[in-house]
Parts: structure tokens; C-alpha cells; sequence
């Protein structure tokens, strides 16, 4: 496994591919995300993002990228759902993965445990592991770095109740989350170069792109628009 500083070190100021496809999506398949993650390689990318075990162990064939892993599980009607448990953590851990992910909201989490139990939980078992806090506020931020996780994102921003209707990527967000120190990871609804140029600009330690350049199905719809309207 890296050190980290040598994670750190290899993501500062790239660009990291998010190569996820929900079952219901044409491209979920661990082997396309394989060839996603080495398609998104060639093109520059220092860093891969990537949901589920299986879909990682896959990607570790074809890239030797560091790895944002993450685990989306829905329970019942629960909208915490990235890594929402130290179930998900555990599996990811245990596969070896560079830095962990997880829903860092104030929402109540699936299992009934707060953020602050499940990060005391991780942090015994697993001393060594890098992690990273999916924020939606900036509230949020100031608790993971209270909590101690190694990177903020702004990756929820947008995607919650209290969030809905934000312009995304959210730059004040990410703003305000660079000045707490803790080294920011933007995510979030960034669709074009220029975007991308805007949010690294910030000073942010790294930047995820997903759906503008792994999602063939939602870009298709946005020119799609075009050609129905």
C-alpha cells in the first residue's frame, strides 16, 4: 500500500476521473470500468474515483493510479448512502484502497450512528487509512476537520434537501472550505475545462470530474436537448 504523503504527493493539482455506472446504467459492468479508468489514464488523469470492490479490484489491473474508493448502498429509505456504514468502510480497507470516501453530512446515518462514532470507529481499526469527507456545507466541513479526515470535498453540494437549486460546481463552497486548511478535494457538477480551470484555481488540492467524461448517457442528453428543442 502507498504512504500517504505519497498519495498526497501524486494527486496535488490533478485531475481525478470518477469511473462509477449504477446497475440500471447501460455501462455497469466491473470490466468496463477497467477499461473507463485506463481510457481516463491515457488522457491524464493522476487518480481514479471508484464505487464497489469489485469495480476496484478491476481497475487495479489496468491503472496503477491512486484510488478514491467508495461503496453506494442504499438502506430502505436512509439518504445517506455513500459509504454509510463501517460495513462499506471495512470492505474498502480491507481491499486496500489509497483513500476511503463517506457521506460527511449532519444527516442521520443508516445504522443510527453519528459521523463522529463511525469516524472513532475507522480510525482504531484502521490508523493508517486516508479518508475523505463527501460535505454538502460548509457546516459539514468544519465537523470532518473536527473529526480529522485527511480531505474535504464539496461533493454533496447540490445533491441534499438543504442544498437543492445550489449552482454547481458551488465556488464560494469550495472557497470557504479551502481557508480551513484541510486540503479540499472539488467534486461536484463540473462539466467543462473551463470549470475545471475556475475550482483549481481556488487552491484546492485536486479536482473530480465524472458524469462530463465517463457518463456517455447523460452527455448524449445534453445534446440531446438541443436537437429536441
Amino acid at each position: 500500500m502507498r504512504d500517504k504523503n505519497e498519495i498526497m504527493e501524486a494527486i496535488r493539482g490533478g485531475l481525478i476521473v470518477s469511473c462509477q455506472a449504477l446497475p440500471e446504467e447501460p455501462l455497469h459492468s466491473s470490466y468496463i470500468m477497467g477499461r473507463m479508468a485506463y481510457a481516463a489514464y491515457l488522457g491524464g488523469a493522476i487518480g481514479i474515483r471508484a464505487n464497489t470492490v469489485e469495480d476496484i479490484k478491476e481497475i487495479k489491473k489496468t491503472v496503477d493510479l491512486p484510488i478514491i474508493g467508495i461503496i453506494k448502498k442504499v438502506y430502505g429509505d436512509n439518504p445517506v448512502f455513500i459509504t454509510p456504514t463501517f460495513t462499506e468502510v471495512k470492505a474498502l480497507a480491507e481491499e486496500g484502497v489509497d483513500i476511503i470516501a463517506l457521506d460527511a453530512t449532519h444527516r442521520e446515518r443508516p445504522d443510527g450512528k453519528s459521523l463522529k462514532e463511525l469516524m472513532e470507529k475507522v480510525k482504531a481499526h484502521f490508523p493508517h487509512q486516508l479518508l475523505m469527507a463527501d460535505c454538502a456545507t460548509y457546516e459539514d466541513a468544519v465537523t470532518a476537520k473536527k473529526l480529522g479526515f485527511d480531505f474535504i470535498g464539496s461533493t454533496l453540494a447540490g445533491y441534499t434537501e438543504e442544498t437543492k437549486g445550489t449552482e454547481l460546481p458551488d465556488l464560494p463552497l469550495i472557497e470557504k472550505m479551502v481557508a480551513l486548511g484541510v486540503p479540499v478535494i472539488a467534486e461536484g457538477g463540473i462539466s467543462t475545462p473551463e470549470e475545471l480551470k475556475s475550482v483549481l484555481a481556488l487552491h484546492v488540492h485536486c479536482a473530480v470530474v465524472g458524469s462530463a467524461i465517463t457518463r456517455p448517457m447523460e452527455i448524449t442528453k445534453r445534446f440531446a436537448v438541443v436537437v429536441n428543442s
